[in-house]
C-alpha cells in the first residue's frame, strides 16, 4: 500500500480484522450517528477507525473530544495504532494549546488532521471539521459543549458520531437517542459474545457482585437513580476536564494555595484513599489523590507523614475506626490535635459529613478531575431504609473499593470546613467595676 493511497475497504479488513458489529459502524455513512455499547466492547477502538477513514475520504478535519485529558491521550493513540497498521504516514504533535488547554494533533496525507481534546465548552470551540464525542455520558457540562462544537459540523456536511455506555438518565447522550435524525446503534455484553467477541459474560457478572453497575455497564441500560445519593449528572457537573492531579508529594509540595486533607484507611479489602483538596475563593479544588491498596500500614503512615508535612496543608481529617486507629494516633501525635483530627464513623457522623460534601456539590463548589472510577465511586453510595425506618448510607463493595473515594472526599471537605472555624466575639455595655477592694 502506497502511503498516501487512501485505505481500499478489503486491505481494512486485512490489517484490522474487525467483529461484524464494528464492522457495520466503520462502513455507515450516516450523518449523525449514535452508539450505546457497553464496555471493552471497542467503542473507541471502533470509532478513532472510522473517523480516520471518514476523515481520508471526504479529506476533512476530525475533532476527537473526551471527558478528560488521559482518555484524549488514550484515543489518540488508539487513532496512531490504526495508522500504523494501515501504513499512512502520519505526524504525532504533541502538547499544542487551545484555548489554555492541552490538544494532541495528527497530521494525515491530504492535509487531514485528527485533533484530540478534553471536552470543555471553550475548547470544543474553534474547528471545523467532523466531530467524534466519545463516552459523551460522563462529559461534564454536556450541553454546553453540545452548544459549542455543533456549529464545527455546520459546513461541508460535517458529520457527528457520539458513542457511550450510559449514565442514568439525567444526560444528553441519553435524550440523544430519541432523536430521529441519529442512526442508532445498541450492543450489549450478550450482543458483543453472540457477534464474536470472545468473554464470559457469566463470569463477568458474578465477578462485578453488583446487579446494578452489571446492568448499566454491560446490558447498557439507563438505570433509574433514585436511590443514588448522588446522581451522576451532580457529579459529572463538578467534573472538571482541566484539572490535572500530580503523581507526587513533591508536585503537591508547590501548590501555594491551602490545603485540606481527607483519609479513609483501608488494608486488605478496601483502599487506602488521601484525598487533597485546595481552597480557591469559594471553591475546593481537588489537588491531589493517592491509592494503596494491600499497603503496609508503615508504607501508609509514611505517605500520610509526607503529606501532613507540607507547609501548606492547615488541617487533615482521619479515619480513626478499627484498621485507622493506630494511624490516626500516631498522625496525631507527630502533627497535633491541631492539624489532625481522628474521627470515628458512627452513623451519624457519616451523614454528617456525606451531607457536607452533598452541599458542596449541589452548589457546584467542589472540583475533580475527569475519572470514571471516582464518578462510580461517587455514585455507588446510596440511601437505604432501615427495619425501623430511617435512612442509612450505603455503598457495594467493587473494584477493590467501598465508596472509599467517596468518604476520603468528604473527610477531606470536613477538614475545611473545621480549618475555616471563623473566631466568635460578643459585644456588651463598658465593664463596671464595684468601688471595693484594692486598686
Amino acid at each position: 500500500m502506497a502511503k498516501h493511497a487512501q485505505p481500499e475497504p478489503a486491505r481494512v479488513k486485512a490489517f484490522i480484522p474487525l467483529l461484524d458489529y464494528q464492522q457495520e459502524d466503520v462502513d455507515s455513512e450516516a450523518r449523525f450517528r449514535w452508539n450505546c455499547w457497553a464496555r471493552q466492547t471497542g467503542k473507541s477502538f471502533t470509532k478513532s477507525l472510522r473517523r480516520i477513514l471518514r476523515g481520508l475520504s471526504r479529506k476533512r478535519t476530525q475533532v476527537f473530544l473526551s471527558a478528560g485529558e488521559r482518555q484524549s491521550r488514550e484515543l489518540m493513540e488508539k487513532a496512531r495504532q490504526h495508522c500504523q497498521a494501515l501504513k499512512i504516514a502520519s505526524e504525532l504533535r504533541h502538547d499544542r494549546f487551545h484555548f489554555g488547554a492541552r490538544q494532541l494533533e495528527l497530521a494525515l496525507p491530504g492535509g487531514v488532521r485528527i485533533i484530540a481534546l478534553s471536552a470543555n465548552p471553550q475548547t470544543a470551540r474553534g474547528y471545523t471539521g467532523d466531530v467524534f464525542l466519545d463516552e459523551f455520558a460522563m462529559h461534564a457540562q454536556d450541553r454546553e459543549i453540545w452548544a459549542a462544537m455543533f456549529p464545527s459540523i455546520l459546513r461541508g456536511d460535517g458529520e457527528l458520531d457520539v458513542a457511550s455506555t450510559p449514565k442514568g438518565k439525567n444526560n444528553l447522550f441519553y435524550h440523544l437517542q430519541s432523536n430521529p435524525r441519529f442512526e442508532t446503534s445498541t450492543v450489549t455484553l450478550p450482543t458483543a459474545i453472540e457477534r464474536g467477541l470472545d468473554v464470559d459474560a457469566d463470569e463477568m457478572r458474578r465477578a462485578i457482585g453488583d446487579d446494578t453497575i452489571y446492568r448499566q455497564e454491560f446490558l447498557c441500560e439507563f438505570v433509574d437513580e433514585a436511590t443514588a445519593f448522588l446522581t451522576y449528572e451532580q457529579i459529572a457537573a463538578c467534573v472538571d476536564p482541566t484539572l490535572t492531579i500530580p503523581d507526587s508529594v513533591e508536585a503537591l509540595s508547590r501548590e501555594s494555595r491551602e490545603l485540606f486533607v481527607g483519609v479513609d484507611i483501608g488494608r486488605l479489602h478496601d483502599l487506602t484513599v488521601i484525598w487533597v483538596v485546595a481552597r480557591d475563593g469559594d471553591h475546593l479544588v481537588t489537588t491531589a489523590i493517592y491509592e494503596l491498596a494491600g499497603a503496609p500500614f508503615r508504607k501508609q503512615f509514611d505517605l500520610i507523614s509526607d503529606v501532613l508535612s507540607i507547609s501548606k496543608v492547615r488541617r487533615c481529617c482521619i479515619d480513626a475506626g478499627g484498621l485507622g486507629m493506630q494511624l490516626a494516633e500516631q498522625a496525631v501525635e507527630r502533627f497535633g490535635s491541631h492539624r489532625v483530627e481522628a474521627v470515628t464513623f458512627t452513623l451519624a457522623f457519616k451523614s454528617q459529613i456525606a451531607s457536607a460534601l452533598r452541599i458542596e456539590v449541589e452548589a457546584g463548589r467542589i472540583r475533580i478531575p475527569p475519572s470514571e472510577r471516582i464518578v462510580n465511586d461517587w455514585h455507588s453510595v446510596e440511601r437505604k431504609m432501615t427495619e425501623s425506618g430511617h435512612f442509612r448510607l450505603a455503598a457495594p463493595r467493587r473494584e477493590g473499593s467501598h465508596a472509599d473515594r467517596f468518604w476520603a472526599a468528604a473527610l477531606a471537605v470536613h477538614a475545611a470546613e473545621a480549618g475555616t472555624a471563623r473566631a466568635e466575639s460578643m459585644t456588651t455595655k463598658p465593664l463596671q467595676y464595684a468601688r471595693a477592694g484594692a486598686w
